[in-house]
């Protein structure tokens, strides 16, 4: 397929090559200039075989030379005895061949313009045309040049596959032992904690191909087609052996079968399911798998044989963190603490680690500073993790009350030491919502905190404002996981009245929290006022001036 796109490119180039050239032969003067003293010599001579006359020139051809004299220079008697022809500078053969140059641009930019525009998908080319033009382009490896050096914060995931890559290197020392290599390994962790890249640094330190594909890719519109595929990639990988397969986003293709009738998909997932099946004890081959669902996959997919050793790959921990922070910091300029970088990132996994370091880096270069430091990290985390919001205007009584909630907020959430590090006057959300196991008592704090804006709001003014509404919600979502999910009730079935209860004394308690931190509220309200945003450790010297 290359080749013969090269082809054509070459044959275009050369017919266009060819035109110009002939084109500029013919078009080029190459007569050669004379006097008029040496024009009429040639015409005395009678050595002249033709006169042609121009707007500009006078050409003089004789058996050997062409000459040519500028017309001011010479007056029609000296023609008398000669048949003279008019050059009007037409030519149908210039003509012909112009229109030939610019009728083979106009195509290529046409075509051009077809492959570019939305208008035309696939080039001007049919559907049918183009689907087959996709299912026919070769599975190719790829090289992979990540490292598990290059990746911060995943030892124990690397201990789990350091025997695979053994294995891969020297598989004569595991048959002589009668152990078999691993058929697939299925890598679960939530988007944007390295699976993908997990994937390559295996293949690359394995020193094997590596075939890529997206479970999405194997989804087509016509039935059979993305089996096709399948069986495509599984080939070349047999013919390309020892090799790694990833599969990204499995759970595309690899849904529970649930009944329904999906033709396309059941046969895409059976093929696959074959194939893994299919595989010699020497192939060679080994299918890593990733996915952030592995509840919805097909028992069929997970069973021993296909996908024998399962790697969960967690969000990172601090430690993780701060080994993540400090391998995309080699390449910045930065005076930090990287310990206190990993301290205010509780939650964020090594995607928005990548982000949160090059948002500082640009805000850095934005302030004409010369190196990144903590405060840079600050400015940017809120962004990262929740988007850039500007404050909406707002009238100086709404503004008040913006100042008393999000005091309220900071005050409760440093009170309780949840994670955060500084609160903007813009964001709503002052920490992320948490999957990881939390006791009781924690939970109710965050429940504190959430409705500590409603409570200030109507300790102080007697209202709160509709913006109160995401943390409301989000507190009753915890409370009624609390009672009815998690058994933190009185009793193991909750009933909405204990529901009502538990939400009206946490409600209660963060008012008399709130009630004897006046004082710091006060305190922390002109700060807002002042900037417009706190750091965690302005507010726990407010709070604790009050303690």
């Amino acid at each position: 397929m290359p080749n013969s796109k090269i082809n054509r490119v070459l044959l275009y180039a050369s017919a266009f090559i060819i035109i110009a050239l002939v084109l500029f032969a013919i078009l080029r003067d190459n007569a050669s200039d004379i006097t008029l003293h040496n024009a009429q010599k040639i015409l005395e001579n009678h050595s002249v075989k033709s006169v042609t006359v121009t707007k500009d020139y006078v050409y003089l051809k004789t058996d050997n030379e062409f000459y040519k004299i500028a017309s001011s220079q010479v007056t029609p008697k000296m023609f008398v005895n000669y048949k003279v022809e008019v050059d009007s500078g037409s030519s149908v053969i210039v003509y012909i061949l112009f229109g030939v140059l610019f009728l083979g641009l106009g195509t290529l930019l046409l075509r051009w313009w077809q492959k570019k525009s939305p208008l035309f998908e696939g080039g001007g080319v049919s559907s049918a045309s183009r689907l087959d033009i996709a299912q026919n382009t070769p599975v190719e490896a790829i090289k992979s040049d990540v490292k598990f050096s290059d990746i911060g914060g995943i030892s124990d995931v690397k201990m789990e596959l350091e025997e695979i890559i053994d294995f891969m290197k020297k598989p004569a020392r595991y048959k002589s032992f009668g152990a078999r290599m691993p058929r697939g390994v299925l890598l679960v962790g939530p988007p944007g904690v390295g699976k993908t890249m997990i994937a390559k640094a295996v293949a690359h330190e394995a020193g094997v191909p590596f075939f890529y594909q997206s479970g999405a890719s194997f989804v087509q519109i016509y039935v059979g087609m993305g089996a096709k595929r399948v069986h495509e990639l599984f080939h070349a990988a047999k013919n390309n052996s020892p090799s790694i397969i990833f599969i990204d986003e499995i759970d595309a293709v690899g849904k529970k079968r649930d009944g329904q009738r999906n033709d396309e998909r059941e046969a895409t997932l059976n093929q696959l399911l074959t194939e893994m099946d299919g595989f010699e004890s020497q192939s060679g081959i080994i299918v890593i798998a990733a996915t952030n669902k592995i509840d919805v996959l097909d028992s069929a997919l997970l069973r021993a044989g296909r996908f024998d050793r399962r790697v969960f790959v967690e969000l990172p921990t601090k430690r993780e963190r701060v080994s993540i922070l400090e391998k995309y910091l080699n390449k910045v300029p930065h005076n930090l603490d990287v310990m206190a970088v990993a301290n205010m990132t509780v939650g964020f996994n090594g995607a928005s680690l990548a982000a949160l370091v090059n948002e500082a880096a640009l805000l850095a270069l934005r302030q004409n500073d010369f190196q990144v430091n903590t405060e840079h990290f600050h400015q940017v985390k809120d962004k990262v993790m929740f988007g850039k919001k500007r404050l909406q205007m707002l009238s100086d009584k709404q503004k008040a009350y913006r100042v008393t909630y999000q005091a309220a907020k900071a005050i409760c959430a440093t009170y309780f030491d949840l994670p955060f590090e500084k609160l903007m006057l813009s964001n709503e959300k002052l920490t992320p919502s948490i999957d990881e196991p939390l006791i009781k008592h924690e939970l109710e704090s965050r429940v504190k905190m959430l409705l500590s804006g409603m409570v200030a709001s109507d300790i102080k003014y007697g209202e709160h404002a509709s913006s109160a509404k995401a943390d409301l919600d989000e507190a009753k979502e915890l409370v009624t996981k609390m009672l009815k999910d998690y058994g933190m009730g009185s009793s193991l079935i909750s009933t909405d009245e204990e529901n009502r209860i538990l939400m009206s004394r946490l409600y209660n308690e963060t008012k008399l929290l709130l009630e004897s931190m006046t004082s710091a509220m006060q305190a922390v309200e002109d700060v807002l006022i002042e900037r417009e945003s706190i750091t965690k450790a302005d507010v726990r010297k407010e709070i604790d001036a009050v303690l």
